[in-house]
């Protein structure tokens, strides 16, 4: 008997970050794919909106410059990443406190020595729980595991704390961050973080991660004054109920890398992915009603004949072509964006709110980062509010700018407001991120809501998948037996 004759060998549907990178580790390994994605456009959530020579995130995701599959994904080679001021900025009481991330070189060894000797200053500690510890003792809790911190004298008034995680506060006020041991023992611990391998990070025990750092030792000022708000930013989780094992992991990028947004919008990543992909590969406004091991069903264009069938897109939609799949909660996120006569006196930096005195978790001068964002001379300022917008959604997010920047904004022009109500899939305990993308032979699943919610957990995710179908293929002897088309693909809207 003759085989039936494919149109291609993997059809995926959707065309995300997931889906576009799964289509260029196929097409590299020599398979046929076909990119089916229902939009006009590619990219899903990670688009911008052009408005008057402005480029406006709708959704905002920041990267880490320490994603590996940033580097290890085909077709990105090109991508150009602006990276924020080193670390972040905080709000508290009035005042802007620097807190940055540092790799230190000098490994653990003389590390221990010089969080000892910061340990060893005269003045006591209090626990957690109120019980009065030696500083040895507190430093020395889980949550440090002492790596090199060294404290010094910085500027009159102005306190900085050395080399991993160093931890630079404004001048006079007081930090967010806690005590010259407090802020050691971060700086330690993120350090520490980012030399771990991921696999020892995933077989940690599981909470929460509020619940994981407080038992891990962590002072309550620490989380809400940093840990909190930076883990908000990365994860658009707030109320730190995200799995303390995807905190970590985002703790861990925070400590190797830079915070960064790629250069021209979020969209400028599934269009090189797309760009660079063989012609004919992606085919937009095509819409799959149904898929099968070795076919799916298309509104426009009937059945298209494969070997094996990819789902990349969104997790509400990948349930509804895959009944049974679990569909997560989500994270709403609202981001508004403004231009501003004179850009607000925070350089590059990401501003974030410690006191959590308003509707804005983050916001940062993007056009300061990302000069291709806003046309020549002009200001762009992007925030994000997490959560439930409030009703008068942008007079308080003016009221609460206004507060963080310390200028009026008044005058500022609203360009855009974008709310996505199912912005990032939910990771509450007990989470698994690394979720089975291979539903049975044929028949495959990959996006942030398999792994990780953000841009490294799709791109990792697409690996996985890709490579199980590879294999899957292999097995089957067909990898490299592609027929011709029979029937010719729909072509690209």
């Amino acid at each position: 008997m003759l085989e039936p004759a494919y149109q291609a060998d993997v059809v995926i549907v959707g065309a995300g970050v997931a889906g576009l990178a799964a289509a260029h580790r196929l097409t590299s390994a020599g398979v046929t794919t076909a990119v089916l994605e229902a939009a006009g456009w590619v990219g899903g959530r990670m688009s911008t909106e052009k408005v008057d020579g402005f480029r406006l995130d709708r959704v905002g995701q920041l990267l880490s410059t320490a994603y590996p599959d940033l580097r290890l994904t085909p077709g990105l080679d090109a991508l150009v990443l602006r990276p924020f001021a080193p670390g972040v900025l905080l709000h508290s009481d009035g005042r802007h406190h620097r807190a940055a991330a540092l790799a230190h070189p000098g490994g653990a060894r003389g590390a221990l020595h010089a969080v000892r000797a910061l340990a060893s200053a005269p003045r006591p500690s209090v626990a957690p729980r109120g019980r009065v510890l030696s500083r040895q003792a507190s430093v020395s809790r889980d949550w440090g595991e002492p790596v090199p911190a060294t404290a010094q004298r910085g500027r009159a008034g102005s306190r900085t704390v050395g080399a991993p995680g160093a931890v630079r506060t404004a001048p006079r006020g007081t930090s967010p961050l806690g005590t010259a041991v407090d802020q050691a023992r971060l700086g330690a611990a993120l350090t520490r973080i980012g030399g771990l391998p991921v696999e020892r990070l995933l077989a940690r025990p599981e909470l929460p991660a509020g619940q994981a750092l407080a038992e891990r030792g962590v002072p309550a000022r620490t989380i809400d004054g940093f840990l909190r708000p930076l883990l908000a930013a990365l994860l658009c989780d707030p109320e730190l109920t995200t799995s303390s094992r995807c905190a970590d992991l985002a703790l861990r990028a925070f400590a190797r890398g830079r915070l960064c947004v790629p250069e021209g919008g979020a969209e400028a990543l599934p269009e090189l992915l797309a760009r660079t992909l063989p012609a004919g590969t992606v085919r937009t406004g095509v819409r799959v009603t149904s898929v099968s091991t070795t076919s799916v069903s298309t509104a426009e264009h009937g059945e298209i004949r494969c070997r094996a069938v990819l789902v990349a897109t969104d997790a509400r939609a990948a349930a509804e072509l895959l009944p049974g799949l679990r569909v997560p909660e989500f994270h709403p996120v609202t981001v508004v964006h403004h231009t501003a006569d004179e850009p607000p006196a925070t350089g590059a930096s990401l501003l974030l709110d410690a006191d959590r005195g308003g509707p804005v978790a983050h916001t940062a001068v993007v056009s300061r980062v990302d000069p291709a964002r806003a046309p020549a001379g002009r200001t762009l300022v992007s925030s994000t509010v997490l959560g439930p917008p409030p009703a008068d959604l942008d007079a308080a997010v003016r009221t609460h700018l206004a507060r963080l920047y310390g200028t009026s904004t008044r005058r500022w022009e609203t360009l855009a407001v974008h709310h996505t109500a199912e912005a990032v899939p939910a990771m509450r305990p007990p989470h698994d991120p690394r979720r089975p993308v291979r539903l049975l032979a044929g028949l495959y699943v990959c996006g942030d809501h398999r792994d990780t919610s953000t841009v490294q957990g799709a791109l990792h995710s697409a690996h996985r998948a890709a490579a199980a179908i590879l294999t899957d293929l292999r097995a089957a002897g067909s990898l490299h037996r592609a027929d011709p088309p029979s029937t010719p693909l729909p072509r690209a809207a």
